[in-house]
């Protein structure tokens, strides 16, 4: 029964940090990564498809990120879509692919995007926090009904703060690291 919450516990958490990884991903730097336009949803007959799934994206150089899409007839909707994600790129197309020249960052958008960046972890901090309390209520809960006694109640809530700690610091080097990014690339 502990060993299930705890599976379910760790998944959870490890989801969170997931997705502030994706999330860190898509944040501008001054290198050309393909990740930031892997969010880009591009008009395709009727629906909204993934840019990663239309094209061919890639970095040839340290600014330049290069987009080469699978049916040529889908460029026009591509750079459109690329315009309408507001990345402050500006896509130029010689009709058989699409270049995104990366601009240097300037200090003021190097440190909006350093606050971008701890608001994404900290959502994932308290996305964290927030499996813990509901694991922890649920080891309550056995607790009241006898399914578990006091000692291995406590032993589980210590292994839960454990998990937090462990995933929170994940989500700190990952900061750490996307800061350096941000202000020295």
């Amino acid at each position: 029964m502990i060993n299930k919450l705890h599976a379910e516990t760790r998944a959870h958490m490890e989801q969170a940090v997931e997705h502030a990884r994706q999330e860190l991903a898509t944040l501008r730097t001054g290198r050309a990564n393909p990740r930031m336009v892997d969010h880009i949803k591009v008009e395709y007959y009727g629906s909204h498809q993934p840019l990663k799934n239309m094209a061919g994206i890639s970095a040839p150089e340290p600014r330049l990120l290069v987009v080469e899409p699978y049916d040529k007839s889908q460029l026009n909707n591509i750079v459109k879509a690329i315009q309408l994600a507001d990345l402050g790129l500006n896509p130029t197309s010689d009709g058989n692919v699409i270049r995104l020249p990366i601009p240097e960052l300037t200090e003021e958008r190097r440190k909006e995007l350093v606050k971008v960046a701890h608001q994404v972890v900290e959502e994932s901090r308290i996305s964290i926090r927030n499996v813990r309390r509901d694991a922890n209520n649920e080891l309550k809960q056995l607790s009241k009904s006898h399914d578990i006694s006091e000692d291995n109640l406590h032993r589980a809530m210590d292994n839960f703060q454990e998990l937090t700690d462990e995933h929170i610091t994940i989500l700190d080097e990952m900061l750490v690291t996307k800061e350096k990014e941000i202000m020295h690339d």
